[in-house]
């Protein structure tokens, strides 16, 4: 890996983007695939519609399999497909894909090496209404720990469009954790996914703001108005989860005053946990890390909760104003 990660500035204001659902750019992507490459099938928990697969089924019904509400056997079936030289696309509600699943995923996929492609759906808090049973916050801590399985969280709907393509050609077992609310784009039309890269979205040598997710424009809205303040702030897209850019953190560490990671997850054993165990042994440097606490989170829609748990641009920007010692 460079020491110095891709770059990327996107100039646009936040508030003038329009808002894309990113699984509407993984199903498009998925058909796309499917054309492309016979050994495509997708795998589901009773979850056509919220996994956006209603067209997949229709165009290719013999590459399709519904097992009904039984999680642990959607991921055997997916293990048993890759065997057989498919590459199944294991789409379901990342809180219960991840959760019920989860011995499946890390001895059907990680021990066993399995080139199954898990895409966790409606990931976060995107089921907000539904409630603590429906939040999908701690799927990042739980992924990243299981050998060999890969973990990726797009950013927006080209990153998630990218990250698809590239999983076809890797091989072994993958983790895309998709966004069901709607994101502004925050890479260019050219922007091609590199695993284990962090893409630098907006320069800056006082601070580097690292997210991923939901989480990156928000950071980006928040390195805008610290712009504004004289107060020029790093943002990192931190898409690749596992592996991680250890040298984009660590050149983060040594070229600017601190760190400020933001997940929409817990904010025990995700981005930030990840991160902070790269620094305690090779940097340690100043931190704040973002996330939900260690709670259940409430009921209510996904903005409530993000603002709830202080996952907004004005928190992550008084996060790194606190960082840096000076006036909010």
């Amino acid at each position: 890996m460079s020491a110095t990660p891709a770059t990327h500035t996107n100039s646009t204001k936040s508030a003038e983007r329009r808002l894309i659902d990113c699984r509407d750019a993984y199903s498009k992507t998925l058909e796309a695939m499917a054309e492309q490459d016979a050994r495509v099938c997708a795998v589901v928990n009773d979850s056509v519609s919220s996994t956006k697969l209603k067209n997949f089924k229709s165009r290719f019904p013999n590459r399709f399999v519904n097992v009904g509400i039984a999680e642990q056997n959607m991921v055997g079936v997916g293990a048993g497909l890759a065997n057989g030289g498919m590459v199944p696309y294991v789409c379901g509600a990342s809180c219960f894909l991840t959760a019920r699943a989860m011995e499946q995923v890390k001895v059907d996929l990680g021990y066993s090496k399995s080139n199954v492609k898990l895409c966790g759906m409606s990931s976060g808090m995107a089921y907000g209404e539904l409630g603590p049973t429906h939040h999908s916050i701690e799927d990042m801590a739980w992924t990243r720990v299981i050998p060999n399985l890969t973990v990726v969280v797009p950013a927006d709907p080209l990153e998630t469009a990218a990250a698809m393509r590239y999983s076809l050609e890797h091989v072994g077992p993958m983790f895309l954790r998709i966004s069901r609310m709607p994101v502004p784009e925050v890479h260019g039309g050219n922007y091609q996914f590199e695993l284990g890269k962090a893409v630098v979205l907006h320069e800056g040598d006082d601070v580097t703001l690292m997210a991923n997710g939901v989480m990156v424009s928000r950071a980006l809205e928040a390195a805008e108005s610290l712009a504004s303040k004289g107060i020029f702030a790093r943002v990192l897209n931190m898409s690749s989860m596992k592996p991680m850019d250890v040298d984009a953190v660590l050149h983060a560490a040594r070229t600017t005053r601190g760190i400020v990671t933001a997940e929409e997850a817990f904010a025990a054993g995700g981005l930030g946990g990840a991160v902070a165990e790269i620094l305690a042994v090779r940097h340690p440097a100043p931190m704040r890390i973002l996330g939900v606490p260690d709670v259940f989170a409430p009921t209510g829609s996904a903005e409530f909760l993000l603002e709830h748990f202080g996952l907004t641009a004005r928190k992550i920007e008084e996060a790194a104003l606190d960082l840096l010692g000076a006036k909010k």
